[in-house]
């Protein structure tokens, strides 16, 4: 009897707490069941404040070819490698302060191509070529690489910063020495056809890039030389041939691209012309009178009677003798003729 007593007892409370437990469940706040069923607000993926370009544009997007919402770029995301998505960096822009607040894009409703964003930099953009790279150089145009960028010949000829860097690719093509030249042949292709000649810097090899010698962004010297002048970019590599020597060489002080094309030609040493032709352009040939400039004064046979053409034009190259065109420290002979640009 006790224990039947006992065992009504324990189902007694145990319905009690089954009844309790039902009760709780069905006061549960049904806002807690509408978040489940809710869609979460948008994330930033990469940058602070990109939710509302990111929420649309992402990895997951690929061109369809038709003009419709999904037309668009599948690596928006992969800005995230560079360093325009480093979030730890107080410089780095958002998307907004490239494309600007684009509120007509943002805002429109459809299955069609909604409006273009303010500032696109695509090929079909209708934004100037200054407007863009304003854009970029509201950062950049402090730094002193770029100080010189209006004015210079890329920026008067309408060349955008878009035109050369991809900003949203995870490698930008112009900042490799491998990959820079194809960039910069896209419009040279003059120099494209000189560095594929016999006699040419190793460009195409990765080991000399376009940027070496060049500062595309504008600069005080002449044709983008990184330096004031061509010889002294020249120099930066070619120690060597600065001087001062005891017999200057007058052409070479004055400009090496007198007898170098730097990007490549048929002539060994990247010379326009091989010699004896080269140095026939102001020099008169070796002949039965002593050489002298083809606009100067008259050569001194007549006083110097050792003089031998057939003895020193033998093999036909100047170089057989003059080994030091660039300049030489061998002093002035007893006679009136120097001895210059020899050992």
């Amino acid at each position: 009897m006790k224990f039947l007593r006992h065992a009504l007892a324990v189902s007694v409370v145990l319905a009690f707490i089954l009844s309790l437990s039902s009760v709780a469940r069905a006061e549960d706040p049904p806002a807690a069941q509408t978040t489940k069923s809710a869609k979460p607000a948008a994330k930033d993926l990469i940058l602070k404040g990109d939710a509302k370009c990111t929420g649309c544009h992402d990895e997951a997007d690929e061109p369809t070819g038709a003009a419709t919402m999904l037309e668009l770029n599948p690596q928006v995301l992969s800005i995230g490698k560079t360093k325009h998505g480093a979030t730890a960096d107080s410089r780095t822009p958002t998307c907004i302060d490239c494309h600007g607040e684009s509120e007509k894009h943002l805002n429109h409703k459809g299955s069609d191509k909604p409006p273009k964003v303010d500032r696109s930099f695509r090929k079909n953009t209708t934004a100037s070529a200054d407007a863009r790279s304003d854009t970029c150089l509201t950062c950049h145009g402090k730094d002193s690489p770029r100080s010189h960028w209006v004015g210079s010949a890329h920026q008067t000829r309408d060349v955008s910063c878009n035109a050369c860097h991809q900003v949203h690719a995870a490698k930008d093509k112009v900042r490799d020495k491998l990959t820079q030249p194809a960039v910069c042949f896209a419009c040279h292709k003059e120099q494209r056809a000189q560095a594929s000649k016999p006699s040419h810097h190793p460009i195409l090899e990765g080991k000399v890039a376009c940027s070496d010698c060049h500062n595309s962004h504008g600069s005080v010297g002449p044709k983008l030389m990184k330096h004031d002048s061509t010889n002294e970019t020249c120099y930066s590599c070619h120690m060597e041939k600065r001087g001062p020597f005891v017999q200057n060489h007058e052409p070479v002080n004055d400009d090496c691209a007198t007898c170098h094309n730097p990007h490549g030609t048929t002539a060994e040493r990247l010379l326009k012309v091989r010699t004896p032709f080269l140095c026939q352009t102001c020099h008169t040939p070796h002949g039965s009178t002593q050489p002298a400039v083809s606009t100067g004064p008259a050569p001194l046979s007549s006083v110097v009677g050792w003089w031998n053409g057939s003895v020193i034009a033998q093999g036909r190259g100047c170089l057989n003798c003059h080994t030091q065109i660039h300049g030489s420290n061998n002093p002035s002979g007893a006679n009136p003729t120097p001895q210059r640009y020899f050992r």
